[in-house]
């Protein structure tokens, strides 16, 4: 058997060939000397997927990042912000994500500016899950309760009949139509809360207080056609308390923006009065004209009791079926009276909550 050829190794000039027709080649294409066209590197191949990671990591923390910084500052440029704002509690839980995203994929960076954007909505947002302590208050307890009525909507007999099994002292209508006002009357409101300051209007323009104690009507606010009643309770002790049955207008759209704005700013700041601001704001604890009401000295029952989270808009309609749903309706009172309950109430035909808050005077 005849002995295999042995291998056959190019020579160098062989070699020295193959490589005078690669350099035209990779000069005329831009590609690294010595490579062929269509050929990448290793390295390439795994530097390129961790530049676009880190690429789609800075695009979801900078956003969180612009929120938290608008969200703190105050400043609301424009009516989309003012409707956005209302679902910061949603971003804060988003942020979360964000951090751990960034952190488990070593984007340091990124991580460090999303912990600090996480930790300041965090910051905002958190301590209205817990509850705050209370001023030393003895004086007369009231149970307060609040509704949006829409467009009067609400059957009056469930509205009177939560009235009664709650030993309501004070309530605020919001939405009061003339159908309303003369439903409740006949239903038995008179017989429970024989005090009343109202301002039936149609549709969403009305507005009423009902109390168990003599009311004295006061000046309303009225911007945009909706109207805020204003009344003073005279007590059983021989003080007062001035009561607001709180509803700007909704700044559903652009051209009400200003009107509801307006609203939130006429409402009257903590002064030294007792007085209980209960209702539709149409504002949420993240809208900075609500923040600087409060700042003039009125805490907000559902934050002082930890339920600021709870939700009250919208339950009811097709906005239920596609709107997250946010905190709108809120009871405020000055720092000298102690907050001691607060919950939110379903009643049928309208897509807000009533709240219910139980309050101590000093």
């Amino acid at each position: 058997m005849e002995p295999s050829p042995a291998p056959v190794c190019p020579s160098s000039s062989t070699a020295q060939t193959a490589s005078a027709v690669v350099r035209p080649w990779s000069r005329a294409l831009g590609t690294p000397r010595g490579r062929l066209p269509g050929i990448v590197s290793t390295a390439e191949i795994v530097k390129r997927p961790r530049r676009w990671v880190t690429a789609v990591v800075w695009a979801l923390v900078v956003p969180v990042l612009a929120w938290a910084l608008l969200r703190r500052s105050g400043w609301e440029p424009g009516f989309w912000w003012g409707q956005w704002v209302s679902f910061t509690p949603y971003v804060a839980a988003v942020s979360l994500g964000v951090v751990l995203l960034a952190l488990v994929l070593r984007r340091w960076p990124a991580g460090t500016v999303a912990i600090v954007a996480a930790g300041t909505l965090l910051g905002a947002v958190a301590p209205r899950a817990l509850p705050d302590t209370n001023p030393l208050a003895r004086g007369q307890v009231l149970r307060v309760l609040t509704a949006n009525l829409r467009l009067g909507s609400v059957p009056p007999r469930a509205l009177v009949d939560l009235v009664r099994r709650l030993h309501i002292d004070v309530l605020t209508v919001q939405e009061l139509t003339p159908e309303a006002a003369v439903g409740l009357y006949s239903a038995g409101l008179p017989a429970l809360l024989p005090g009343s300051v109202t301002y039936p209007a149609p549709r969403s323009h009305g507005s009423g207080i009902y109390a168990r104690f003599p009311l004295h009507e006061g000046s309303p606010i009225e911007i945009g056609a909706f109207r805020q009643e204003q009344a003073d309770a005279d007590l059983p002790d021989g003080r007062s308390v001035h009561i607001v049955s709180v509803h700007p207008c909704a700044p559903a759209q652009p051209s009400m923006a200003k009107c509801w704005a307006a609203g939130l700013r006429a409402l009257p700041a903590a002064d030294g009065r007792m007085r209980i601001l209960a209702g539709d704001f149409n504002a949420t604890l993240d809208h900075a004209g609500l923040r600087r009401l409060l700042a003039t000295g009125y805490r907000d029952a559902a934050d002082v009791t930890g339920e600021g989270l709870v939700s009250t808009w919208p339950y009811y309609g097709r906005k239920a079926e596609t709107v997250p749903p946010v905190t709108l309706d809120h009871v405020l009172a000055d720092r000298r009276i102690a907050l001691h309950r607060f919950e939110t109430l379903a009643l049928p035909h309208t897509d807000h909550r009533a709240t219910y808050t139980e309050l101590a005077l000093p």
